[in-house]
């Protein structure tokens, strides 16, 4: 159940991320405005550089390409999400929980750990191209090494 598990927050997620990116690619003045209101360096750059790691990075996700490097940099997005824009709702994590899981880069957070921790699964681009263009001996050392 661990690789139609793994799709599933792939595939949902990795659309959440992919329209996430879209909006803010189509409304660029409106998040460069919101990271010039967090004191962000180079606000225009920033919200360009956001919104294509999330519309990308949404989906090499949910196809599972790249899937672990993927799921790292949007892991420390999420995380940067937190320390600059939900920095209350990350101090409470402790204190009242429920504020930390209801910050908007809870979820994307969890899935983006979920896949840097376990992989892809086997339903994937990854996984694919694997089967593809690793030798079996190569195959056979990481499971006897």
């Amino acid at each position: 159940m661990q690789s139609p598990f793994l799709l599933a927050v792939r595939l949902y997620w990795g659309w959440q991320l992919v329209q996430s990116g879209w909006g803010k690619l189509h409304h660029l003045d409106k998040v460069t405005e919101f990271f010039t209101s967090l004191d962000l360096p180079a606000p225009g750059t920033m919200a360009v550089l956001i919104s294509c790691l999330e519309l990308f990075g949404g989906i090499f996700l949910a196809i599972g390409l790249l899937s672990r490097l993927t799921a790292l940099a949007l892991t420390v997005n999420m995380i940067m999400a937190y320390v600059t824009a939900d920095r209350e709702a990350l101090h409470s994590i402790f204190s009242d929980p429920d504020k930390f899981y209801a910050a908007a880069p809870y979820t994307f957070l969890i899935a983006s750990l979920i896949v840097l921790i376990f992989g892809p699964g086997k339903i994937s681009v990854d996984a694919l191209l694997k089967r593809m263009f690793v030798p079996p001996e190569v195959k056979e050392l990481r499971l006897t090494g």
